[in-house]
C-alpha cells in the first residue's frame, strides 16, 4: 500500500524542523519557548494517531504507509520509509514519552532553546529509525540521537556529567562502527547490483560464515544501546547523572531502539545466523536478569539503583527474542512498551524526589511518605508494576515470555527447565531491591529531625504527568490484546522464516 500523501516524512521532519525554529523567536523567558515544544509534541502525537488509525490496516502483516524517493543517485540511496505492526507500538512511545519528557523539563531554565530543540530532534530522530525501510537511513537515524544526549547529558546533568557524557559518546560510537561495517557489507554483497532496501534484504542469502559475522557485528552495536552485559556500564553512571526528563527519554525510549533494531535487521535479514546466535541470547539474557538484579540490591545512589533495573527488565526481552516463537516475540515487544512506560515514570518520580531532598543516596533518605504522601503513591503503584504484579503490564510482558520460552521446539527440555528457574530467581530478587528501596526513602524517621524542612509534595503538573503514564500500563495489564493485535501477524509473517526451512 503506498501512500499518495507522505504521511511519515511529515511525521519525521516535523520535529525538528518545528525545532529549529525556536532559535529564531524573540527572546521572551522560558515560557513561550515550553508551550511551543509542548504544542509541537502533541500536535505531532496526533498526526501520528490519525494516521495510523485512518490510514493503516491492522489485519495487513505487510508494510504500509510506503513512501520512496531517490536521495544519492550514486549509491542507489533512497529516503525509504514505512511502517508495519512492529512499528507502531514503539512510534506511538517515543510520541507519548516524548511529550510528558518535555512537560517534566518544565523546572529547566538554563538554555532552555536549546534544550528543547534537542529534545525535539531527539524525537524526530527515533521516529525516523522506526519507521525507515532502508539500512543506511536506518544508520544514520541510529546516529542522529547521540549529539542529542550528549548534550542533554553533558549540559544539564550532575556533578560528573561530563564523565558520564565521554563514556555514553564512547561506547555508543564505538557500536556504531561495527553497525556502519555491517550496513556497507550488506549493501554491497548483492547478487548483481548493490542494494539497501529491506524488502530486497529479506530475500538475500549469504554464506553462512558471513551471515555471522554480520550478525555478530549488528549484535555489538545493539548490546551497547539495549544494553547487554558486559557492554551496559555506560548506563548506570548515565542516568545517574542526567536530568530526569533526559532519563525519561533514555529508559523509555532510546533502550528499546536496540531491541527494535535486534528483531528487524538481525531477525529478519539474517534467520540463520539467528538461529545459531538464540541459545546464547537466552542464556546471556537470563546472566543479565541475575546479575542486573543483584546489582541494584548494593547501589546507594536512588537512580542508579533504578537503572541497574532496567539492565534486568532488559534481560526479558533478549530472552524473548531468543526464543524464536509467537509467543516469546510477542512477549519481547510487549515487555518494550511495558518497561518504556514504568522505566520512565520511575526516573521521573525519583528525579523529583532528589529535586526537593537535595539528596541522591538511599541511606540519607527516609521517612518522607508522611510529608509527601502522593509522590509515596505513585513510586510505590509504579515499583510493583515494575516488579511485574498481576493486573499491570509487567506481569502481562514477563508471563508471555515464559511461556513462550518454555514452548520452545528449539530447546531441549532441561535447559528450559533450568533457565526458567533462574528467571524465576531474578524475579524473586526484584522485589527485594526495589521493596528495600521503597523501605529507606519513604519509611523510618530521618527528616523528622531537619529543622525546617518544607517538603512539598506533587503538584498538578507532576501527578497529570504520573496518572498519565499509569494509565497505559493498567491499560495493557487488564488488556494485553490491545497492544498484542498490533503485532501478532508481523511476527508469524518474521517467524515463517524459521519454520519452513
Amino acid at each position: 500500500m503506498t501512500s499518495y500523501f507522505p504521511w511519515l516524512t511529515i511525521l519525521v521532519v516535523l520535529p525538528i524542523f518545528a525545532g529549529s525554529l525556536i532559535f529564531f523567536f524573540p527572546h521572551r523567558g522560558n515560557k513561550m519557548y515550553r508551550w511551543y515544544t509542548i504544542c509541537i509534541c502533541l500536535l505531532e502525537l496526533l498526526l501520528t494517531t490519525y494516521a495510523f488509525c485512518y490510514h493503516f490496516q491492522l489485519d495487513d502483516p505487510l508494510i504500509q504507509l510506503k513512501e520512496d524517493f531517490k536521495w544519492i543517485d550514486v549509491f542507489d540511496f533512497h529516503w525509504r520509509l514505512g511502517i508495519d505492526g512492529l512499528s507502531i507500538g514503539p512510534i506511538l512511545l517515543t510520541g507519548f514519552i516524548t511529550t510528558l519528557a518535555t512537560l517534566a523539563a518544565w523546572p529547566i531554565t538554563r538554555n532552555s532553546r536549546l534544550f528543547y530543540f534537542l529534545m525535539l530532534a531527539m524525537y524526530s530522530g527515533q521516529i525516523g529509525l522506526f519507521s525507515s525501510r532502508d539500512l543506511l537511513l536506518f544508520f544514520i537515524m541510529w546516529e542522529l540521537e547521540l549529539i542529542p544526549v550528549y548534550l542533554l547529558l553533558s549540559m544539564w546533568g550532575g556533578k560528573k556529567r561530563l564523565y558520564s557524557a565521554t563514556k555514553f559518546i564512547l561506547y555508543t560510537a564505538g557500536g556504531s562502527i561495527f553497525f556502519l561495517i555491517g550496513v556497507l557489507g550488506m549493501g554491497l554483497y548483492g547478487s548483481n547490483e548493490p542494494t539497501l532496501d529491506f524488502e530486497r534484504l529479506i530475500n538475500q542469502s549469504y554464506p553462512v560464515a558471513l551471515e555471522i559475522i554480520f550478525y555478530f557485528g549488528f549484535l555489538i552495536a545493539y548490546a551497547v544501546k539495549l544494553p547487554i552485559i558486559p557492554l551496559h556500564t555506560w548506563l548506570p553512571d548515565t542516568h545517574g547523572e542526567a536530568h530526569y526528563s533526559t532519563c525519561m527519554l533514555l529508559a523509555g525510549i532510546l533502550l528499546k531502539m536496540g531491541a527494535y533494531g535486534l528483531i528487524r535487521i538481525n531477525m529478519e535479514l539474517l534467520p540463520h545466523a539467528h538461529s545459531l546466535f538464540s541459545p546464547w541470547l537466552v542464556i546471556i539474557g537470563t546472566i543479565q536478569i541475575i546479575y542486573a538484579a543483584s546489582t541494584s540490591l548494593g547501589q546507594r545512589n536512588l537512580k542508579k539503583r533504578i537503572a541497574y533495573s532496567s539492565v534486568s527488565h532488559m534481560g526479558f526481552i533478549i530472552i524473548g527474542i531468543g526464543s524464536i516463537t509467537d509467543m516469546g516475540l510477542n512477549g519481547a515487544i510487549l515487555q518494550m512498551l511495558s518497561h518504556g512506560f514504568i522505566g520512565a515514570a520511575l526516573f521521573f518520580l525519583a528525579g523529583t524526589s532528589c529535586d526537593r531532598m537535595r539528596l541522591v543516596y538511599l541511606e540519607e533518605m527516609g521517612g518522607i511518605s508522611i510529608p509527601m504522601p502522593k509522590i509515596f503513591t505513585m513510586f510505590s503503584s509504579f515499583s510493583m508494576a515494575s516488579l511485574a504484579l498481576p493486573g499491570m503490564s509487567g506481569f502481562v510482558a514477563e508471563l508471555v515470555i515464559f511461556f513462550g520460552l518454555i514452548t520452545s521446539p528449539k530447546y531441549l527440555l532441561m535447559p528450559k527447565m533450568l533457565i526458567t528457574l533462574v528467571m524465576a530467581i531474578g524475579m524473586i530478587l526484584t522485589p527485594i531491591y526495589l521493596l528495600s528501596m521503597l523501605r529507606q526513602m519513604f519509611y523510618g524517621y530521618k527528616f523528622f529531625n531537619v529543622p525546617n524542612s518544607n517538603f512539598l509534595d506533587s503538584g498538578p503538573r507532576e501527578l497529570f504527568l504520573s496518572i498519565c503514564i499509569f494509565l497505559p500500563v493498567i491499560g495493557i495489564g487488564i488488556y494485553p490484546d490491545f497492544v498484542l493485535s498490533l503485532s501478532v501477524d508481523r511476527v508469524q509473517a518474521i517467524l515463517s522464516n524459521y519454520y519452513h526451512r
